[in-house]
C-alpha cells in the first residue's frame, strides 16, 4: 500500500491519484493514518461493490446527489438503489416546510 502525508498530497495530488489506480493510498496526518484514497474505477473486488452503494447512499442522504445520480454512481439500477435506500431507512422523498401545509389542504379535501 502506498502512503503519503498531507504535505506531499497538497504538493503533488497527481502522484497519489496515479498510485490509487494501482492500490489504495494511505494518507498520513503527522505520523498517524488519517484517510484512505481509492480509485472508484479500479476493481477492488467485493469491497468495491459495497463501497460505491454506501458512498452514493451517503451523498444522496446529505442532498449532494439526486436520486438518479446516486443510483448511477452506485452501479445499481434505479429500482435496486431504491431498495438499498429502504434497507438503510433513508427516505427517498424528504418533507419540507410546505409538507404540513399541503397535508392540511389534502385533509380538508378528503373530509
Amino acid at each position: 500500500m502506498y502512503a503519503t502525508n498531507v504535505r506531499n498530497l497538497k504538493r503533488n495530488p497527481s502522484e497519489a491519484l496515479r498510485q490509487a489506480e494501482l492500490e489504495p493510498v494511505l494518507i498520513l496526518k503527522g505520523n498517524s493514518p488519517n484517510a484512505l484514497l481509492f480509485n472508484l474505477k479500479c476493481s477492488l473486488g467485493d469491497f468495491n461493490s459495497q463501497l460505491k452503494p454506501a458512498l452514493a447512499s451517503t451523498l444522496f442522504k446529505d442532498g449532494v446527489l439526486s436520486l438518479g445520480a446516486a443510483a448511477k454512481m452506485s452501479g445499481l439500477s434505479l429500482s435496486e438503489f431504491i431498495d438499498h435506500l429502504s434497507q438503510l431507512d433513508i427516505d427517498i422523498v424528504k418533507p419540507d416546510q410546505q409538507t404540513a401545509n399541503e397535508m392540511s389542504v389534502i385533509d380538508s379535501w378528503v373530509s
